[in-house]
């Protein structure tokens, strides 16, 4: 047994499930040790085995299938047809192998598998495929050989470093671009890339690059676990997307899903043999009840091999530097989370945990570390996992950091629940700060989720259908004036009181409107609310740049400063019946009168005795406001009384109004 975990004795509620904390993390170690002969990086290389791989002057392909009797190659050299000279030789394990001339496979030619096995037959995608296309016409995928003359050369890995404080662009390829149709890797580097790099984010984190046959599942119904999208473009053109990245010192993530599967047949791996537990589970538990979609049996050895190559594959082969886990609340639990309320501790200790799961997801998290020890990786999980963000050593998952999902959910209900005259400022304080001392997080107002048709971003539902004939700089409306002062300062207060990072959704940040809603047949396959419409934001006589120019300074003010560094985060005043709150981080001081109605004059705020520099100010006219607080002046602290310790910064309070200082102590001022 291994000694006592940290989180325990940093968490005294701990304490009764110490022995079911420590008895995790000697599974993983054993599980660790009973896999790998050497290490996780060594073990994980399954992806260098099987698939297809071009040697001297043959293609070798390889795949696990040990419910198969026959597997015949089949495409355009065959006629698509089984022919004894594409039949896989079966070897050991169940593995099977062919190899087969350059003269009779070439680069882009496109195939698949006929599998047979007792009792039925099929035409399948290889698990293992690195290249998946969708012919035009028949809408059917395929494989595809993708063996270029020369390999993409990286300029600039001496860029890749450590993010300790991302500050995450959230971003999707498809529908980056303005047009109605399908945006391209090369669509995105050249045209979104830069408006990244000028917004200040540090971090892009790309949603649905593994391959998924339906486009409007947003990337989470994937099939083939090693293929870059093909609709999106080559292989190469992703690279030299993160490539650019690199050379603008933006680290690049991606969404990656282990936490179920498609459940097509022809596309997906759910019955790549014929049998239905290959990979998935064989029981009641094999169909996720929310999602259509299968779950992976993370007890079997080959699973852990196939996704923990997975992981190191696309670390390896595109030079991502990190990860954001979809869906780890689902794999954590046999019930997915879905029934629980989790309101006590005992419910991440009473058996009905997935411990199969939670050791899967402990080694993806060393092996991350292993290979790349400055790889990040992101938690999308909701139920609260206590030291789902603390290291292994300590008792934890070792996820670097894990989302604060409960911030948009928390700001969508105080909209659509609560008049803004009556937020009480001291519970936004809290929700914001609110989190687990040995975990970071990343906090976001508002992510894709909250953007998808059937709900609302926080500027839409602030201004709605004025957003149609109001947002022009010469319109006056009070319900724009309100959304856009409050636009901003929800997405200060985000930033200000957030754990160790923050995210924001591609366009978010300049308020785009409306919803996202990718073609379907129910919206007649319009592209229409499945794109960016940047000309919003570029044309000069709409409020929409008022909003992304403080956006791009409120990114600055952290890159500068880095206050989210710093743990300490110091509520200086909660006026609820004012609606003021003052918050201080690092030597940084944000105040916000929520107030809708009243400004105030001389209000003291406790301070630190010295200088205030003013450093942003969201009344100013640049962003939209009536440039009521005078910020080209130095502010200075007085005491309470005279020759108290105690000083306060007395200000004027302008409605609806976000300021942040910055503290000079006294003997700096001269």
């Amino acid at each position: 047994m291994t000694k006592q975990a940290k989180i325990v004795t940093s968490d005294t509620y701990l304490k009764p499930y110490q022995y079911v904390i420590e008895k995790r993390i000697d599974i993983a170690t054993k599980k660790e040790k009973d896999l790998c002969e050497n290490s996780l990086s060594d073990f994980a290389n399954g992806h260098y085995y099987y698939g297809i791989h071009h040697k001297n002057d043959h293609f070798i392909i390889r795949e696990w299938a040990p419910n198969a009797t026959q597997i015949f190659l089949i495409g355009d050299f065959s006629n698509w047809k089984e022919v004894d000279e594409f039949k896989f030789e079966k070897i050991s394990n169940g593995n099977f192998e062919l190899r087969v001339p350059c003269s009779k496979l070439k680069h882009q030619d496109v195939y698949k598998l006929f599998v047979h096995w007792n009792g039925g037959c099929g035409e399948r995608i290889p698990v293992w495929a690195n290249r998946v296309v969708q012919n035009e016409e028949s809408k059917l995928f395929s494989a595809q050989v993708w063996q270029p003359e020369k390999a993409y050369k990286w300029n600039y890995d001496n860029n890749r470093k450590k993010i300790q404080n991302p500050l995450i662009y959230e971003a999707h390829i498809g529908m980056s671009t303005e047009k109605e149709g399908l945006g391209s890797f090369n669509e995105f580097r050249e045209l979104v890339l830069p408006r990244i790099k000028k917004a200040g984010y540090n971090t892009i984190q790309l949603m649905a690059i593994q391959e998924h046959p339906y486009y409007g599942s947003f990337g989470y119904h994937v099939s083939s676990l090693f293929a870059a999208s093909s609709r999106f473009g080559t292989p190469e053109e992703l690279k030299q997307l993160i490539d650019t990245a690199h050379s603008m010192e933006i680290m690049v993530i991606m969404d990656i899903i282990h936490s179920h599967a498609v459940k097509n047949e022809l596309e997906g791996i759910g019955l790549f043999d014929g049998s239905p537990y290959q990979f998935f589970h064989d029981n009641d538990r094999r169909e996720h009840p929310a999602w259509d979609s299968l779950c992976y049996n993370y007890e079997k050895p080959e699973v852990i091999h196939l996704l923990l190559s997975n992981i190191k594959y696309w670390l390896e082969e595109y030079h991502f530097d990190g990860y954001r886990f979809d869906g780890v609340t689902s794999m954590l639990y046999y019930d997915h989370g879905l029934s629980k309320d989790f309101t006590d501790y005992s419910m991440y200790f009473d058996g009905t945990q997935d411990e199969d799961a939670i050791c899967y997801l402990t080694l993806a998290n060393k092996l991350m570390k292993e290979y790349n020890p400055n790889s990040i990786s992101i938690a999308e999980e909701m139920s609260g996992y206590p030291g789902l963000a603390a290291p292994i050593k300590n008792g934890g998952l070792g996820f670097d950091f894990r989302l604060a999902m409960g911030i948009p959910d928390y700001w969508i209900k105080l909209i659509k629940e609560i008049a803004d005259e009556n937020w009480n400022v001291g519970n936004i304080f809290y929700e914001l700060s609110n989190k687990r001392l040995e975990e970071k997080t990343i906090s976001y107002a508002e992510s894709h989720d909250q953007a998808l048709v059937g709900d609302k971003t926080i500027i839409f539902r602030l201004i709605d259908k004025a957003m149609y004939d109001s947002m022009d700089k010469t319109s006056e409306n009070l319900i724009v004036d309100r959304g856009i002062a409050l636009h901003k300062m929800i997405r200060l207060m985000t930033i200000c009181c957030a754990g160790n990072g923050y995210l924001n959704f591609m366009g978010n940040e300049f308020g785009h409107p409306e919803w996202i809603d990718f073609p379907r047949e129910g919206n007649n396959w319009s592209y229409k609310h499945a794109r960016r419409q940047w000309s919003l934001l570029d044309n000069s006589e709409l409020r929409f740049e008022h909003l992304n120019l403080f956006d791009k300074n409120m990114i600055s003010l952290q890159t500068e400063h880095n206050f989210i560094a710093d743990s300490d985060i110091k509520c200086l005043a909660a006026n609820e019946n004012d609606q003021v709150l003052a918050i201080q981080r690092k030597d940084l001081v944000f105040v916000f009168n929520l107030n809708p109605n009243k400004s105030f004059t001389y209000y003291g705020i406790p301070v630190k005795a010295g200088k205030y520099e003013v450093l942003l100010d969201s009344d100013n006219t640049e962003y939209g406001g009536f440039n009521r607080f005078d910020d080209t002046l130095n502010y200075y602290s007085k005491p309470e009384v005279q020759l108290s310790e105690k000083h306060r910064l007395y200000l004027y309070l302008p409605s609806r109004t976000a300021l942040v200082f910055k503290h000079v102590p006294p003997k700096s001022i001269f």
